[in-house]
């Protein structure tokens, strides 16, 4: 589907007035899924639903609409001359096809769960079984462009790098059909990421990840019998233990960057155990200085998609729970007033020349120009290096507030609302080495009735 139709979904929906259809075996079977599309409301999330309306009244709904079909009477025969039109006519691709396969089939089982036929004839039909078998590296592809626009851009840049990048380039020479796919071949691509290429088990078990969303709508389509993906077995996942900074390392830190442009993001990012999207996204709307309070409530990402670098801004942090308040901190208030003064005189002295694009953004340059995620990687990587500090990753400052918040006697539960974890398991899943020093308490408390 064209990216400039779906622009238009919200507007459709908006638009969209449904008919009254009758809910008898002598509706059209066009009229029928003007009520289906009505009756389900509230049972898909939006975007699905977003999804069917588009399909529906834009593809289905016309052809149909020039047949005399009943929907007690369609037949599988009837569905099938519909893809063919489509195939013939349109020229659709089997992307495409797949996404109107799949709101027929969910519109003719509704008409079963209402007694309106006894079997879904949709159930018969392969909507693309009239051409050559597809390949499982074309299908790959066509699957990507299929959810493209139904996940969030970061994800599909995940989705398409992994994919294309790794995955297809594996399966390429071998010429597999979608059906011909094993649970064998699956199981020799990942010996080959472990043996040959040396990546890591996590690495692995994430693009088990991928290859079984793809094939588990395969299947979900009725394109195979079964989910090969499903009968693999995955490398052991290999739980990460973060390097952290303690506090003297950190007071180091701190008196290195003091003054120069990493120092917002190690502060941020040690103390208040920000993520670098929350700390680019980061605005002057957020400060309260009045309150003292800072808001995570607007994220900055940047993501590669076939080779171009996209950013990505979002008016809401990564989960209902990354939205959160900060106290805001003297030593911080102190910076972030200075930057202000800073930003202020840059604009009088550029003038013209101030990028406009970004005002309202606390994380900018002398010219105005919003900081690149990038950046903060890279340059907090050299100012390690040129320093002779320990080498540790940027997000794992995040970490080292987490270690130095527990040290200080804070709770695992502070701590996932400080760090703004949806789920508690989260924060003990990552930072169970913290609570070993509880269990030495636990020790120590028992010992006492130990007999000596």
């Amino acid at each position: 589907m064209p990216p400039c139709c779906l622009l238009s979904l919200d507007i459709i929906r908006q638009e969209f007035k449904p008919d009254t259809a009758m809910s008898d075996k002598n509706a059209l079977f066009a009229s029928f899924l003007t009520k289906w599309l009505q009756d389900v409301i509230g049972k898909v999330d939006a975007d699905t639903y977003a999804l069917y309306l588009y399909d529906t009244k834009n593809f289905i709904i016309p052809y149909f609409k020039n047949t005399p079909i009943t929907v007690a009477k369609i037949k599988t025969e009837d569905i099938e001359g519909y893809y063919q039109y489509e195939r013939t006519e349109n020229r659709t691709l089997n992307n495409a096809l797949l996404q109107y396969h799949e709101v027929i089939k969910e519109a003719l089982a509704y008409a079963v769960e209402l007694e309106l036929i006894r079997d879904n004839p949709a159930d018969k039909v392969n909507p693309i079984s009239g051409e050559v078998q597809i390949l499982f590296t074309d299908f790959l592809l066509e699957w990507l462009e299929m959810i493209k626009h139904n996940v969030e851009m970061t994800t599909y840049a995940s989705y398409a790098m992994c994919i294309k990048s790794r995955v297809i380039p594996y399966f390429k020479e071998f010429k597999l059909t979608l059906k011909d796919v094993t649970p064998k071949h699956i199981q020799d691509y990942y010996q080959y990421g472990l043996n040959v290429e040396k990546v890591s088990a996590n690495t692995v078990i994430h693009r088990h990840a991928n290859i079984r969303k793809a094939l588990q709508y395969a299947f979900r389509t009725e394109l195979i019998a079964f989910n090969p993906a499903d009968r693999v077995e995955r490398p052991r996942n290999v739980k990460y233990t973060a390097a952290t900074y303690n506090d003297k390392e950190l007071e180091a830190l701190f008196a290195i960057v003091k003054g120069k442009k990493i120092e917002l993001a190690v502060i941020l990012g040690a103390f208040y155990g920000l993520r670098r999207s929350e700390i680019v996204g980061l605005k002057w709307d957020a400060i309260d200085f009045k309150k003292k309070t800072l808001t995570i409530k607007h994220t900055v990402t940047e993501v590669r998609v076939d080779g171009k670098a996209i950013i990505v801004e979002k008016d809401r942090a990564k989960t209902k729970s990354s939205h959160r308040t900060l106290p805001l901190v003297e030593p911080f208030e102190k910076l972030l007033r200075q930057l202000k003064e800073e930003q202020e005189r840059d604009q009088k002295v550029c003038g013209k020349a101030y990028c406009r694009e970004h005002l309202g953004y606390i994380y900018v340059n002398e010219l105005g120009e919003r900081v690149k995620p990038g950046y903060i990687t890279q340059n907090f990587a050299l100012t390690l290096k040129n320093h002779g500090l320990k080498k540790i990753r940027f997000h794992d400052l995040r970490h080292s507030c987490a270690s130095l918040l527990y040290a200080n006697g804070v709770s695992l539960k502070e701590i996932q609302e400080w760090l703004g974890h949806s789920d508690i398991s989260t924060t003990s899943n990552i930072y169970t080495h913290l609570d070993f020093s509880s269990k030495v308490a636990s020790a120590n408390a028992i010992i006492g009735v130990y007999p000596s």
